[in-house]
Parts: C-alpha cells; structure tokens; sequence
C-alpha cells in the first residue's frame, strides 16, 4: 500500500519549460470559487457584479505582494543571503495574515473611492475568504510544508486518515502531524458556520458576519501555530500566535462596541440602504 501512495509531485504538469505547480493551482480554485460565491451574495445585498471584478484586479496582487513580503521580512535572515528565492511563491512561503492585511486594505481603499459600504462588503466576502484558506491549505499539503512537529505512523493511523495523506505526512523518513489538515477543517467549519448563521434575520448588524470570521480564524489559528515548527518568529516568539490573540481581542471588542454603541448600525440583511444610495450620489 506504501508504495502505491508514493509522495505526490508538487508539480501538475510542464508547459514547455514552464512548471505549474499544485500549490496555484488549488490557490486559484479557490480564489475562482470565493469570488463566485460573493459576486451571488452582494447581488442580494445591492452591490454591482463589476465592482467585485474590479476589485480582484487589484486586491488578488495586492494581496500575493503583502503576503510574500511578510514571510520575507519574518524569514529576512534566510532571504537576505538568497535574494533569488524572494519572488518564488509556488515553492510556498506566503503568510496568510500578510494576505489579509494587504486584502483589507485594497478593500478599504476601494469602497472609499468607490462610495461602497465597506463594512456590508466585509460581510459579503469575509466566509469565501475562510473557505479559500480552507482550500488553499491543499497547496501546502502538495508542497509538504506547514506541518507540525514528528509524530508516528500509529498515531496518523489513529485519526483515520486516508493512507495518501498519512504517506504525504513522511518526509525525509520521518511522519509528522498533519497541522495543514487541522486547519483546513477548522476553516471549512467556520465556512459552514457562518454560511448557515448569516441570512438568519435580526442576528448580525453590518460587519459582524466579519467579526465572526476574525474571531473564529484566529482562535482556530493560535492553536494550531502553536503546534507548526515552521512558525514565524520574532525572537522567541511566534508571530501569528500573537496576531491571533491581538485580532481575536480585538474583534470581540469592536463587535460589542459596534453593537451597543452604535445601534442604529444597520442590519447586514438590509444590504445597501438609500442611506448609503443617497452617499454614492
């Protein structure tokens, strides 16, 4: 059986002399399928199909750029003496909350210029977001990376793993945890959870269904960083860890902040009010 579960090949096929890699590949699937499931849902909320087009163009490099230069930085002593590994994403090396931060700010940006309600778009991406670093966390498992520390093949056996998985998890002869799975799962839940939870009527005001998906992806994440041992640090510390009990803090109080100090915030149901019509005029 071991040996019909041979490692798999990070690369999906040659073009020419071109390598296209699994990791963009199951990045771009779930990119593809996050942009349509919010273009659906904005419709229902008011928002224009063009706009979310336009928005791609300039938040998906945006975004890859962000992502890039924080893992860069982090990792600035190796970087510093390779500077010709810098630009190569497809090899892996692209921290999700340097993605999100880069997003937040196009999006921010954008509805400005735009006369967008940026919270109610928040909303509207915000559990394709979480379902694309679901996906995208396949693009690490094909690259054998963003695992955790050695385990034993018993143990893998003892999560009732499929055996490609489990021989995906042996690396140089040794089996480790499958940290990238655990945090697939725990992403694909929150999906599940706030797609189910956001069209109940009179539960989430404008930019809470966001607040949700903070808090929910940071609790998950600071568990699981803390199981990787190819963590990010800053000194001794773990950077994402930290993030995530700065969002996850954070979050919880700008939710109850909005919620009980500004109660005439609208509900995310509402979409796109003729207060908000009367602005873009």
């Amino acid at each position: 059986m071991n040996s019909f579960f041979a490692v798999l090949n990070p690369i999906a096929f040659r073009l020419g002399g071109i390598e296209v890699h699994w990791y963009g590949i199951i990045i771009a699937v779930g990119v593809v399928l996050a942009v349509y499931l919010s273009i659906r849902e904005g419709k229902r909320r008011g928002l224009k199909e063009d706009d979310f087009y336009d928005l791609i163009l300039w938040a998906l490099p945006f975004s890859i750029i962000s992502a890039r230069i924080y893992y860069v930085v982090f990792e600035w002593s190796y970087y510093s003496q390779h500077p010709d590994q810098i630009y190569r994403i497809w090899d892996g090396g692209i921290a999700i909350y340097g993605c999100l931060i880069g997003a937040v700010i196009v999006i921010t940006v954008f509805c400005h210029y735009r006369k967008i309600p940026e919270w109610l778009l928040l909303d509207v991406v915000a559990p394709t977001v979480i379902m694309a670093q679901g996906i995208g966390r396949w693009g690490n498992f094909m690259n054998q990376e963003a695992h955790g520390r050695p385990t034993t093949l018993a143990f893998l056996h003892s999560l009732h793993l499929p055996e490609f998985i489990i021989q995906q998890m042996r690396i140089k002869g040794v089996y480790y945890q499958p940290t990238f799975l655990y945090e697939s799962v725990w992403d694909l839940a929150g999906f599940v959870v706030l797609m189910a939870l956001r069209h109940r009527p009179k539960l989430f005001k404008r930019g809470e269904v966001f607040f949700g998906y903070v808090i929910w992806y940071s609790f998950g994440r600071f568990f699981v960083e803390g199981m990787r041992t190819d963590s990010l640090m800053l000194g001794s510390l773990r950077v994402s860890q930290w993030l995530s009990v700065i969002l996850f803090v954070g979050a919880i109080a700008w939710l109850l902040h909005r919620r009980y100090w500004q109660p005439l915030a609208p509900w995310y149901l509402e979409g796109v009010t003729k207060y908000d019509k009367k602005n873009e005029e």
